[in-house]
């Protein structure tokens, strides 16, 4: 897979839109990403406040990230940039991820990490009332030597039928080897969901527990902690890297 500098086409493969739920690995703790995303649990802050919600567990560990279906909006070729916001309102999200070999617990330098979620209406960039764009709130990132990657993002929109979730793809080597989606602290989204331009949406969202493919088990939620006006999302993506 050939990538090209910041704001150019990323060619990618596109795969099956579902696979098997794969069993997690425990594995030793980690130091390389503070936090980590927990299955099924957050840490999160809400901006003002000092309280917070605990992840059961001291330290992350290495696991392998369930995989959840690709669903029907990914659009292959995203651009390869960390600020994917495109003027799209909505409270700010800096989405921190760290990508991990599942059985070593190392770094894996060199990983691209695709991420694509709905706007504050709950709509995605080409598709229904966003067709108008095939661009905004998608992108692409190269992890460094430590694995990681960061999105300037939006908290995502809500639409009928599915629980708060970004979806993502992970690809070494120019193969696809994690398809999954992160959650959100329900607490959280309530809070979001009171402020403009989320607050302008009518009709009942879908809860984590009401979702059936969050239900499927493993699902990950991000941890999130309070950011100046925003949040700062963090996850630990432990993925099966060949030797």
């Amino acid at each position: 897979m050939q990538l090209e500098d910041t704001g150019a086409a990323l060619d990618l493969e596109h795969v099956l839109s579902r696979r098997d739920l794969l069993a997690w690995l425990g594995a030793a703790g980690l130091a390389v990403v503070a936090g980590g995303c927990a299955s099924g649990t957050s840490t999160s802050t809400v901006p003002g406040s000092s309280s917070s919600s605990s992840t059961p567990g001291s330290a992350a560990s290495c696991m392998l990230s369930p995989e959840l279906t690709e669903g029907p909006y990914y659009i292959s070729g995203e651009a390869v940039r960390s600020d994917i916001t495109e003027g799209k309102a909505g409270v700010p999200l800096r989405l921190s991820l760290n990508v991990v070999n599942a059985s070593s617990c190392a770094p894996i330098s060199g990983a691209t990490v695709e991420v694509w979620h709905a706007d504050a209406g709950g709509d995605y960039s080409g598709f229904g009332n966003g067709a108008s764009s095939r661009t905004f709130l998608r992108g692409a990132q190269v992890a460094g030597a430590d694995g990681a990657v960061t999105f300037q993002t939006i908290y995502p929109g809500w639409y009928v039928g599915r629980a708060v979730h970004i979806h993502l793809k992970v690809h070494i080597a120019g193969n696809v080897v994690h398809t999954g989606q992160l959650f959100f602290d329900e607490q959280v989204s309530d809070g979001v969901y009171a402020r403009s331009p989320y607050s302008s949406r009518t009709g009942q969202r879908t809860t984590n527990a009401q979702d059936s493919i969050y239900t499927q088990g493993g699902a990950q939620t991000l941890q999130l902690a309070a950011e100046g006006d925003g949040y700062r999302g963090t996850c630990l993506l432990g993925v099966q890297q060949s030797s």
